[in-house]
């Protein structure tokens, strides 16, 4: 009596799949990761002129009182 073996398809792909699924997930996180660090270092240089525009225009002396 000869034996009748079938595979799943779905079967024999699922390591591949979780190799391709894992390498995906860190290639996802390590841009988010790598994007913080390389902000951290480098800041936007935008928020620092607008600060120094905003202080410069303003000739008026501005007072601040602050209530208890």
């Amino acid at each position: 009596m000869k034996r009748k073996t079938t595979f799943s398809a779905i079967g024999g792909y699922q390591p591949f799949m979780f190799c391709i699924g894992m390498y995906l997930a860190a290639l996802f996180f390590s841009i988010f990761i790598c994007s913080a660090v390389f902000y951290a270092i480098n800041p936007k240089k935008t928020a620092n002129r607008q600060a120094d525009v905003t202080a410069r225009s303003t000739s008026n002396r501005v007072l601040l009182t602050v209530a208890k």
